[in-house]
């Protein structure tokens, strides 16, 4: 609904209230007069003429205000008595209007951050919390974020169209898709850990970005890369919905198809001979994706591509993998001189969890409780604070 409201009133913020305001509605008359047979269809007419209705508003107030004021408001609208929000199908080749609204945030007018913050909150769904866990930053300090990215699109006019230069904005989009990606794959905040969801539209949109840019080996790095992880989705949690460790995975169940086909879509963008970082972690979901057993595992080769990696990004959270493959490969207190390198971690939960496992493996036992306890108090995800609480009792038992 997003999408299209914004593409027909070339409005993000109002088709965003819009929207709003249709679920508000709906939360209202629903439980009253029952769920209409297409929701989908009374949601999307209801904040349509929604935002008909603030338009209306909006320039009805203008009116009232150049009878009181004429000369006040023709300086602060540059003389221009039209408003116009509506926007015809320009029968472009963008595939999708959802990737339409994607490259809009993904406006070079916009800070990197903002494009991807503001995306994933439009396109992807994710609500404030979410989205400021995946960047590691207070909520408040998201939300503002948001609200000045939207307000900078209505401000500078920015058109809801098919960029003439995809390549500029490649690296937001990827970003983007792989972000909303990985909360599918571990949610923060959803019930269900795993939203499929998420994942397999993150995947959709990667496909049609592939179809725009056909040549672009990132775009199929990540492609292939988001392809090796769903690929063991059903085996992530147990019947319980515990969480399970790749190692102690059931890799009798993971869907081979899938694994060939990321496998194609690697090769196809190596081919190519321009590394980047998506077809990095690609090679390294590989390594994991095609080993038989946890024992066939080459983590000295997964060491390797960390540590290259690290060199492309300069990311903490790269460097905390590439511990966690140090220690898999030369034991774990190897990992642990590692992770005693890292900076700016301290509120990341992962950091604790992993850093507990290798005092764990390590046989310091207090350490590794103090560990995970910090871990379990910065995650909000049940399957991972219920797999932490289960590594706090077998230390204690």
């Amino acid at each position: 609904m997003l999408a299209l409201l914004s593409r027909r009133f070339g409005d993000l913020d109002l088709a965003d209230e819009s929207v709003q305001d249709a679920l508000v509605e709906a939360a209202k008359v629903w439980p009253v007069r029952g769920v209409p047979d297409n929701p989908a269809a009374w949601l999307l007419t209801v904040a349509r003429n929604k935002a008909i209705d603030r338009i209306r508003r909006a320039a009805s107030a203008r009116r009232r205000a150049r009878e009181a004021a004429p000369d006040l408001v023709a300086l602060q609208e540059g003389g221009d008595d039209t408003d116009d929000r509506f926007v015809d199908d320009d029968g472009g080749e963008m595939p999708d209007d959802q990737l339409r609204l994607v490259l809009l945030c993904c406006h070079p007018a916009l800070d990197r951050d903002a494009q991807i913050a503001l995306t994933l909150r439009m396109v992807g769904g994710l609500t404030t919390p979410e989205i400021a866990a995946a960047f590691l930053v207070p909520e408040a300090t998201l939300a503002q974020r948001i609200v000045r990215a939207k307000r900078k699109i209505r401000d500078a006019g920015i058109p809801l169209s098919i960029p003439a230069a995809l390549d500029s904005r490649v690296d937001a989009v990827l970003s983007i898709l792989y972000l909303v990606f990985n909360e599918g794959y571990l949610s923060r905040a959803d019930a269900r850990s795993v939203r499929v969801d998420l994942i397999d539209e993150s995947i959709r949109l990667t496909e049609r970005f592939a179809e725009l840019l056909p040549d672009h080996p990132e775009v199929e790095g990540l492609l292939a890369l988001e392809l090796f992880h769903r690929s063991r989705v059903a085996t992530r949690l147990d019947l319980a919905g515990e969480l399970v460790l790749l190692e102690d995975q059931d890799r009798s169940r993971w869907d081979i198809d899938t694994i060939r086909r990321a496998n194609a879509v690697l090769h196809r963008a190596m081919r190519r001979m321009d590394p980047g970082p998506f077809q990095v972690q690609a090679i390294i979901a590989g390594h994991h994706a095609n080993a038989r057993t946890a024992a066939d595992t080459d983590w000295s080769a997964i060491s390797t591509l960390y540590r290259q990696l690290g060199a492309m990004t300069d990311s903490p959270v790269v460097r905390l993998n590439h511990a966690v493959a140090v220690a898999m490969a030369d034991g774990p207190r190897a990992g642990l001189g590692l992770l005693g390198q890292l900076d700016g971690l301290d509120r990341y939960h992962l950091f604790h969890a992993t850093r507990g496992e290798l005092l764990a493996r390590s046989g310091d036992g207090e350490a590794a409780r103090l560990a995970f306890l910090r871990a379990a108090e910065l995650t909000e995800n049940p399957a991972e604070r219920n797999h932490l609480a289960r590594r706090l009792n077998e230390l204690a038992g």
